[in-house]
């Protein structure tokens, strides 16, 4: 049996077994029909008054009826040609059910509530549990060519806990709310980069640890994606900076300390050293004074004199490396979450657990009605 043939067998078997279905759908096409009949007809009331009326009035009604016939089959045609000028409700067509059968599942009406495979028309395909003809409860969705989830639903989004894996191999496991992910999870990326922290809207938002395959590791906060806030950052060379993040780049007051032991404490401005800090080398010589893109501009004196080279307080420059120290502190001290990470991938793979065996009863209930595989109707969305 070819597939073409199969699909038209099990279309038939689902009809036959479902009388109260096309009862509903020829109603549906009789009411359509109807409509375009009595937009037809309703012109020729307008000759009604015809029979009661002398030659020269029958005549003019005569004239005057003639637009309003065409005006009609103007609409009519319209409605054919161009189908989003309808005017008329469409003709919806039935989808194909798969009846599970038994307690486990049972009909409402055009909606399914119970256990249940459906096959969608771009290649998906949800095995797990459904309200209403929604997923909800526990489930895997298989994205065709692309990857699945396995986890909780609600009103058929992504909500709870879950695991969502993609083909090329990246991973999430976490909670989820209204289909994004939300809350506390790990990301692991295809290539081999993995943050775990916290969720907002789809997005790394608030606290979290982000460490790159080359080895480097950030660890502090997060704003919509980006490093933004406090955080700290190890360099795949050994350097490490503790400080303030703005758009992702060091920006604010911050300490970058060099593998080979110097050390730079001051103002940073787009990932470079700007405003005022100090430089201290490995021997114990500083240098200090206000930065411009990345290298010393003006050097300070503890007793500048007016109008001399060195016209930048040495104070000033304390204060700010003070402010660098502090910000550092604090970018030690983000809260962790690394505790409520773990419990939310604990629950995300018991969900993930769940909604296999979900699929797995709605699979085997199918298998147990229908013993030739090629005749379970399964629906179509």
């Amino acid at each position: 049996m070819t597939l073409l043939s199969g699909v038209r067998h099990r279309k038939r078997r689902f009809a036959d077994s479902h009388p109260r279905r096309l009862s509903i759908s020829v109603l549906r096409c009789l009411r359509l029909r109807l409509r375009f009949v009595i937009l037809l007809l309703f012109p020729l009331l307008y000759l009604l008054p015809l029979s009661c009326g002398t030659s020269f009035e029958t005549f003019s009604l005569l004239i005057e009826f003639l637009p309003i016939l065409a005006f009609s089959l103007g609409i009519v045609l319209l409605c054919f040609f161009f189908p989003s000028l309808r005017l008329l409700p469409r003709q919806i067509s039935l989808p194909l059910l798969c009846s599970i059968g038994g307690s486990a599942f049972r009909f409402r009406g055009d909606r399914r509530t119970g256990c249940g495979v459906q096959l969608y028309s771009n290649g998906d395909v949800y095995e797990g549990e459904l309200r209403r003809g929604r997923c909800h409860g526990g489930g895997v969705y298989y994205y065709y060519k692309s990857g699945k989830y396995e986890g909780d639903w609600v009103d058929a989004k992504y909500d709870g806990y879950g695991v969502e894996t993609w083909t090329k191999g990246s991973r999430y496991k976490g909670q989820y709310r209204k289909g994004l992910r939300n809350g506390f999870g790990v990301y692991r990326f295809y290539t081999g980069d993995v943050y775990a922290g916290e969720w907002l809207n789809g997005q790394s938002h608030g606290c979290g640890v982000h460490t790159c395959e080359d080895g480097s590791r950030y660890t502090g906060e997060f704003r919509w994606g980006i490093k933004h806030g406090l955080g700290h950052y190890r360099f795949r060379n050994g350097d490490t900076y503790s400080g303030e993040y703005f758009a992702d780049q060091m920006h604010g007051f911050g300490v970058y300390r060099f593998a080979n032991g110097q050390c730079y404490e001051g103002s940073w401005h787009e990932g470079r050293r700007q405003g005022l800090g100090m430089y201290t080398f490995t021997n114990g010589d500083t240098r200090s004074g206000h930065w411009s893109n990345g290298g010393l501009e003006t050097s300070s004196s503890r007793n500048p004199f007016p109008g001399s080279a060195f016209a930048v307080n040495h104070s000033r420059v304390l204060n700010a490396v003070q402010e660098a120290r502090t910000a550092a502190g604090k970018a030690y001290h983000v809260p962790k979450v690394d505790d409520r990470v773990n419990k939310a991938v604990v629950a995300a793979t018991k969900a993930a657990n769940r909604a296999r065996v979900a699929a797995s009863m709605a699979v085997q209930a199918e298998k147990g009605i229908y013993k030739d595989v090629r005749d379970i109707p399964i629906r179509i969305v």
